[in-house]
C-alpha cells in the first residue's frame, strides 16, 4: 500500500509536475546539483518517493506522460533540427553515436553468452534493453509487444534499468573531468569551459544550467504557436499511424510508417529542415519542450522499487549492467582510436543509454553548448534505427539458443 493510490489523479499529477520544478530549480541555483543534472535529480526523486512508499510505482497518470506528454514534447525539441545543420554540427557525433550502438549489440550478446542459464527467454530481455540502449523507452515498449515479453519480465526490467541508467549517468557526469580521460583524450568543450570559468571568477554568476536556460524574450504568440504547430504534429503522426495499421501493407511498412515517434520525429525534422526560419525562431519551444521531459523523468523513476529489484530482478540488473559496460568499452576504445574527444564521446554513451533528452541535458549541465544539439539529434537517431535493431538482436539470440 502506498500514501497516494494509483486513481488519486490530481495528487499524482501535483508530485510529478512539482518534482519537476524542484529538479529545474535546484539544478539552475546549486552547483552540485547541475553537476548531477536536474534530469537524475527528477528520477531520483521519484525513486525515493516511491521506495518510500508514498508515491505508486505504477498508475494512469504515468501511462497519460507516456501517452500524451512524451509525444508532445518531441516536436517542440525538434523546431531547430533543419537537417542542413545536422550534417554540419552533429558529424562526429552521430559516428559516436554509430559506434557505440555496435557496442550496445555487442553486449546484448555477451551478456545472453554468460546469463542465458539464469534468464527464462533472455533473448526477449536482449530484445528490449537493445532497443532501450539505442533509442529510448518508446523502443523498449515497441521490442516488448514484438516479442510479446511476459508483464513480471517487462516490469522486472524497467526497474533493473532505471537504476542502471541512474548510476551510468553520474559515472558519465564524472569522467570528463577525471585525470585519466584527461591524460588520454582530447577535451577542448572542458578546456572552454574552464577557461570561461577562470574568466568570471570572482563575479556573481549563474550555474551553466541557469545561463542556457536564462530569460528570454517571448510573446504569447510564442507560446501559441509552439504548443499548436507541435498539437497539429502529432495529431497528423497519429492518425497517419493509425491508418497505416489498418491497411494491409506489409509488416516491414507496419514497423516503419506505423511507428508514431517516427513518423513525429520525420514530419517535424522535415518541417524543420524546410521552414527553419518558421519553426526556428518560435521562442520558448525548448524551454516547454524540456519541461515536458522532466515530467517524464520523474515517471521513469517511479517504477523504480528496489525491493523488487533485490527479490526479482538482480540477475537482470546484471544484463543490464554488462549491455551498459561493453557500450561503454568500445565507445571510448574505439573513439580512443579515432581520436574522438571524450565530450563527443561521453554524450554519444548518454544518448545511446539514456536517449536525446539525458543527452541534452548533460551538454547544458557540463556547459558545452555546442553538443547539446548533436546530443538531441544523435539520440533522435537513436529512437528511429532502435527498433530494426533490437528485432534483429532478439531474432539471431532466439535462434541461438533455440527459443
Amino acid at each position: 500500500m502506498t500514501f497516494f493510490k494509483a486513481d488519486d489523479t490530481w495528487a499524482l499529477w501535483t508530485i510529478l509536475i512539482a518534482w519537476a520544478a524542484v529538479s529545474i530549480y535546484l539544478e539552475q541555483k546549486y552547483n552540485w546539483a547541475a553537476k548531477i543534472s536536474g534530469a537524475i535529480i527528477a528520477l531520483l526523486g521519484a525513486l525515493i518517493l516511491a521506495n518510500l512508499k508514498i508515491i505508486p510505482t505504477d498508475a494512469p497518470v504515468y501511462d497519460a506522460v507516456w501517452g500524451y506528454i512524451v509525444p508532445l514534447a518531441v516536436p517542440l525539441l525538434l523546431f531547430k533540427a533543419d537537417l542542413k545543420k545536422i550534417w554540419k554540427e552533429s558529424g562526429r557525433t552521430f559516428l559516436a553515436f554509430n559506434i557505440g550502438a555496435v557496442g550496445t549489440i555487442l553486449g546484448a550478446f555477451i551478456a545472453c553468452f554468460l546469463l542465458s542459464k539464469f534468464i527464462p527467454e533472455i533473448h526477449k530481455a536482449a530484445a528490449m534493453m537493445t532497443g532501450s540502449y539505442i533509442g529510448g523507452g518508446v523502443n523498449f515498449v515497441a521490442m516488448s509487444e514484438a516479442f510479446k515479453a511476459s508483464k513480471n519480465q517487462v516490469n522486472a526490467l524497467i526497474v533493473a534499468d532505471n537504476l542502471n541508467m541512474a548510476i551510468y549517468f553520474m559515472i558519465l557526469m564524472a569522467i570528463p573531468a577525471s585525470s585519466f580521460f584527461k591524460k588520454h583524450y582530447g577535451h577542448p568543450y572542458e578546456d572552454a569551459v574552464e577557461k570561461q570559468d577562470k574568466a568570471s571568477a570572482g563575479s556573481e554568476g549563474q550555474n551553466k544550467a541557469a545561463s542556457y536556460w536564462g530569460r528570454k524574450e517571448i510573446s504569447l504568440l510564442d507560446i501559441a504557436e509552439a504548443l499548436g504547430m507541435t498539437f497539429v504534429i502529432v495529431f497528423l503522426s497519429v492518425k497517419f499511424c493509425a491508418w497505416v495499421n489498418a491497411t494491409n501493407v506489409s509488416p516491414v511498412i507496419k514497423s516503419i510508417l506505423g511507428q508514431k515517434y517516427f513518423v513525429i520525429t520525420t514530419l517535424t525534422v522535415v518541417l524543420a529542415t524546410l521552414f527553419p526560419k518558421f519553426l526556428g525562431e518560435i521562442r520558448g519551444a525548448q524551454e516547454i519542450g524540456t519541461f515536458m521531459i522532466y515530467i517524464f523523468f520523474v515517471v521513469i523513476g517511479a517504477p523504480a522499487d528496489l525491493k523488487v529489484i533485490i527479490l526479482n530482478s538482480p540477475i537482470l540488473l546484471v544484463l543490464c549492467l554488462i549491455m551498459v559496460i561493453v557500450n561503454m568499452l568500445v565507445t571510448f576504445s574505439v573513439g580512443k582510436l579515432l581520436k574522438f574527444n571524450v565530450e563527443e564521446l561521453c554524450i554519444a554513451s548518454n544518448a545511446n543509454i539514456g536517449g536525446p533528452t539525458t543527452a541534452a541535458a548533460m551538454a547544458i549541465a557540463k556547459g558545452w553548448t555546442e553538443l547539446v544539439l548533436p546530443a538531441m539529434l544523435v539520440g533522435v537517431w537513436g529512437y528511429v534505427i532502435g527498433n530494426y535493431l533490437g528485432i534483429f538482436t532478439g531474432n539471431i539470440l532466439g535462434k541461438l539458443f533455440g527459443m
